[in-house]
């Protein structure tokens, strides 16, 4: 969701991305692809229903960037990552979507990933294929499940850390952070996300007017 991602490559926050899509397969295609659609050109080879979800990412992106709560998460990870802090502030939200017992529990959690693998492995041949590189690895590894867990999550940060220059030597450091602000970072969730979720009900709802 935040915008520095664009920046440096790392797009982190899939789930919430697939879940602020409401079980739409046209949604959750647009929504997932959208950072690798570049420009009206790319843009008009798809469905209205999928370039629906690709303007949905980029709205989310947004309002999750211009959100002081979003500022306050990065300010946790600032000292340790820099100009990386939004990136790893997405996969945190990620991580408390994952297990915000309102909205999924360990069973629901493991069937909506399901899912929405199943969407996108239905339409491979109209995608980008830079997305399908990465999609390969998600569903491999079962991203949008294992964010759910430390284990996972302590993967993806060595994974990005390898990945974002600067960084390669400090994974650990950055997990750390992490884990010693887990319940202020849980709580920028609880402030942020409900809105987020209101937020795009709303949008979702006017253009069907």
């Amino acid at each position: 969701m935040s915008g520095q991602k664009h920046q440096k490559g790392f797009i982190m926050n899939y789930l919430a991305h697939a879940f602020l899509s409401f079980n739409r397969p046209a949604l959750i295609t647009g929504n997932l692809i959208a950072d690798y659609v570049k420009g009206r050109q790319q843009l008009a080879l798809y469905s209205p229903d999928v370039q629906q979800g690709i303007r949905l990412h980029r709205a989310i992106d947004t309002f999750t960037d211009q959100h002081p709560v979003t500022s306050r998460a990065k300010s946790f990870f600032r000292p340790a990552c820099g100009l990386y802090s939004g990136v790893f502030t997405d996969l945190v939200y990620d991580h408390f979507l994952a297990t915000d017992s309102s909205r999924f529990s360990e069973d629901t959690l493991y069937d909506f990933a399901a899912g929405v693998y199943h969407v996108i492995n239905h339409q491979q041949e109209t995608l980008p294929e830079r997305f399908l590189e990465m999609f390969k690895y998600m569903q491999q590894f079962n991203w949008l499940y294992n964010y759910r867990g430390n284990e996972g999550m302590e993967r993806a940060f060595r994974g990005i850390s390898s990945r974002a220059k600067g960084l390669e030597s400090s994974p650990a450091i950055i997990f750390a952070v992490f884990t010693e602000h887990y319940e202020a970072l849980k709580s920028c969730y609880e402030a942020f996300f409900p809105e987020l979720q209101t937020y795009v009900e709303n949008l979702l709802q006017n253009e069907s007017r």
